[in-house]
């Protein structure tokens, strides 16, 4: 295993709990909502075999077992695949890299990548993730990548007023390096600009790519109302604009999270 791996691994085991991450703060509750609504525009009804890669402890993989899928979970972390199958419902989960996935060609109907991107320093392994993905999907079939947004983790240390004079040396810094700081907080990633999701995924092979802005503009908004007296009003409009605006060029690295929707070419 690689120092990358491991330190990925040491992170999510003895520091941060995922299973919960997704109800933890407005922007993670944005994130789910609109991921799962972008998930069930593109993917093929159900029953559908759905490869998870990076899929934790399963919070999106149980929402599409709820729907009928077929699903199978492959995560880094081993603590995460005992989650997922430990949880109820029970998921088909493995450990595994996605950079080499334990899985045959073209065995699936569509391929989630809604982790990995963003723990690969290395655009090569990147590129190499995305190709395992269409791999391993049928001709034709969806591939959705999720990525973090270059300019994420400045907005929200602004918008939870936490931003001080080593954030803003970040902030510059991240404008050519996208490669973060794990003293300020996080683990080892990559943050994206919008064009180099799309060259990535076009290297990789993804045919008929679509990137979208998960959470929207107006994310930081919510993060900033907190639990106020009208944070449910602006997390309503911040839900609404992300719906709206979700592929606006001029408005996608706004968001914390981008979502890469291609298909797996015909041949």
């Amino acid at each position: 295993m690689d120092q990358v791996s491991s330190e990925i691994i040491t992170f999510y085991e003895n520091r941060y709990d995922e299973a919960a991450r997704l109800e933890r703060r407005p922007q993670s509750r944005l994130e789910r909502i609109r991921t799962l609504e972008l998930l069930r525009e593109v993917l093929p009804a159900a029953p559908a075999r759905i490869l998870d890669v990076g899929g934790g402890p399963g919070a999106y993989a149980r929402e599409l077992l709820a729907d009928g899928y077929r699903i199978r979970l492959v995560d880094l972390v081993p603590a995460h695949v005992t989650q997922a199958r430990s949880g109820e419902p029970p998921i088909d989960a493995v450990v595994g890299d996605a950079r080499d996935l334990p899985e045959p060609d073209a065995s699936q109907d569509a391929t989630l990548l809604l982790g990995p991107l963003y723990h690969l320093h290395e655009r090569a392994d990147r590129v190499r993730a995305i190709r395992e993905a269409i791999r391993v999907t049928r001709p034709g079939g969806p591939i959705a990548a999720a990525a973090i947004s270059r300019f994420a983790g400045p907005v929200d240390f602004a918008a939870t007023a936490r931003f001080d004079e080593r954030m803003l040396a970040e902030s510059r810094r991240l404008i050519t390096d996208g490669v973060n700081d794990s003293s300020i907080g996080f683990t080892v990633a990559y943050f994206h600009r919008v064009a180099e999701l799309l060259a990535e995924c076009r290297e990789a092979g993804l045919a008929d790519v679509v990137i979208h802005g998960i959470e929207g503009p107006a994310w930081p908004a919510t993060e900033a109302a907190g639990t106020g007296p009208n944070a449910e009003t602006i997390f309503d409009a911040a839900l609404h604009l992300a719906r709206v605006y979700s592929s606006e060029p001029d408005l996608l690295s706004a968001s914390a999270h981008l979502l890469a929707v291609g298909t797996a070419p015909l041949g």
